[in-house]
């Protein structure tokens, strides 16, 4: 067996400068088929949520100043993971090769006779101008764009650059890794020649919700950056196609209802990609924080029971899509199909559930107006008809008292469902209330929230349950959360949010897209 055979293969993945929608298909299908992943500073929180939960992910830092592990170890560890077998992700920030340092691991991993690919990403050098309204092109000011590290080398004395040629290409020149050469680069185009009135940027955090941009001239732009100060990661673009920018810009809160906004989402794993695709829609920075997991009960006797006796059930009640999922799942573990549906209706609480319900093709008879358990108790209560005797010496099967015509009700939820459905149902219903799933809460690998919420990041958190809001509490420890804004999905969301102290917006309704109208609605109101 040869070296190849007995090694596993390592991939070069460009992570693109923040947002997750920049990342490449292949690059999101490699990662999440990885067993190791070795990740950058640089790669933006949307793409590390992609890692998956069994695949051990290392940190090696590798931002300007500051590498966590050294790019001789990098290399070494990605060969000595491959040679266990292992699928390995290099994930970089940008593309892989431009400044990336990725052709030296390749030569590292051809010594050691490691297979490899590699994935390109789309570098911050275009992605970070567009996003911040800068073509790096124009017909009527430029036809080249030259691509520079502003990075100075210990054995360099100052700034390997030819200023000079710079100059003459008449292009659009950006500097990567060279804030802290601003002054230098700034010096080195005036010295060689540039007009000093040259359109020049600062563009920090690109791509992001927090992305801002310094526009001056090649002469001012320092001045400029020591007066409204600056943040990183940035990169520096001279030339005439900067003029534009307020022009061209699109990505900000002028252009789109949540533009310049960061939410946190903490629902479960399963459930948030559509919440986190509706929201970046309207322009919003997505951090993807589960809060809490789901899990199935096993061996669950009671469930078992009852769908062998579904035909004996005139309603089913979902209080959640997880409700609707594992209720589907288990049937189906059972060789049960639809057949055994056949006599029961359907009620539901929102709309999430509703439609998880008809995507295995059943329709909901009852939804009530208000999205709570209270209210779905009380909606059965009103559309059913019984005939109830609290004298009988006859009991039911839950231990209520005997009524005539008593329709008998299963109700497949969290092993913390909210009693209120049970108690405003009453007397009147013999209901199986079975517990299907349980309810754990999550941290993060990749989301320090205590360093967010202190650097006031994070604009807005959204919470669709109380236990997501006692999820997020018990992951990001000591805050001070009346700082935290707070997205509630209804009324006993919020209780569990003020209970913290947080600032609590309701929706109007208990769906995703009314907590997305509320946000919108609130970011208006803030921009007047």
């Amino acid at each position: 067996m040869n070296q190849q055979e007995k090694s596993g293969r390592v991939f070069l993945v460009g992570a693109g400068p923040s947002d997750p929608g920049l990342f490449t298909l292949k690059g999101k299908q490699v990662l999440e088929s990885a067993d190791v992943v070795v990740y950058d500073a640089l790669a933006g929180q949307g793409i590390l949520s992609m890692i998956p939960d069994t695949a051990e992910a290392i940190n090696v830092g590798k931002r300007a100043n500051h590498h966590i592990m050294p790019q001789e170890q990098i290399s070494k560890l990605l060969v000595q993971k491959a040679q266990e077998g292992k699928r390995v992700v290099r994930l970089k920030g940008g593309d892989p090769f431009l400044f990336g340092r990725g052709g030296e691991e390749i030569e590292e991993l051809i010594r050691a006779g490691i297979p490899f690919e590699v994935v390109p990403g789309v570098t911050s050098a275009f992605a970070v101008p567009a996003y911040q309204g800068i073509p790096v092109t124009h017909r009527d000011f430029c036809s080249s764009v030259h691509i520079i590290t502003g990075h100075k080398r210990a054995e360099v004395n100052g700034l390997n650059i030819d200023f000079e040629a710079l100059i003459r290409t008449k292009g659009t020149l950006v500097f990567l890794m060279g804030v802290s050469a601003l002054g230098d680069i700034c010096q080195g185009l005036l010295a060689a020649g540039m007009n000093p009135d040259t359109p020049a940027a600062l563009l920090m955090q690109g791509t992001t919700a927090h992305q801002r941009r310094i526009v001056a001239t090649v002469a001012t732009l320092e001045e400029e950056v020591k007066q409204q100060g600056f943040c990183t990661p940035a990169i520096i673009v001279v030339g005439e196609v900067c003029a534009l920018a307020e022009q061209f810009s699109w990505a900000d809160a002028d252009h789109q209802p949540l533009g310049g906004v960061k939410v946190l989402l903490t629902r479960p794993k399963e459930l948030i990609s559509e919440t986190a695709a509706k929201l970046r829609a309207k322009g919003a920075e997505v951090l993807e924080f589960p809060a809490i997991r789901t899990e199935r009960i096993p061996h669950n006797e009671r469930l078992s029971q009852a769908l062998f006796e579904l035909d004996s059930y005139q309603w089913i009640v979902f209080t959640s899509p997880t409700g609707v999922r594992i209720f589907f799942e288990e049937m189906a573990e059972r060789g049960i199909d639809c057949r055994a549906l056949g006599n029961a209706k359907f009620a539901v609480i929102g709309g999430g559930t509703k439609k998880a319900l008809a995507e295995h093709g059943f329709y909901a008879d009852l939804m009530p107006d208000v999205y709570d358990a209270w209210h779905l108790g009380r909606a059965l209560r009103n559309i059913t008809d019984f005939d109830c005797s609290s004298n009988s010496e006859n009991k039911g099967g839950n231990g209520n008292s005997n009524c005539v015509n008593r329709p008998r009700i299963l109700i497949p939820r969290a092993a913390l469902g909210s009693p209120e459905l049970i108690e405003e149902l009453g007397d009147g219903f013999l209901v199986d209330d079975i517990q299907t799933y349980e309810t754990r809460y999550e941290t993060s690998r990749f989301v320090d929230l205590q360093k967010e919420f202190a650097e006031g990041t994070i604009d807005y958190v959204m919470f669709t349950s109380a236990s997501t809001v006692r999820g997020f509490a018990g992951a990001v420890g000591e805050i001070d959360y009346t700082k935290v804004n707070a997205l509630c999905i209804g009324k006993q969301t919020e209780a569990a949010a003020k209970e913290f102290g947080m600032k609590t917006f309701v929706a109007k309704k208990s769906s995703i897209d009314s907590l997305i109208e509320c946000l919108c609605e609130i970011c208006q109101k803030a921009d007047k």
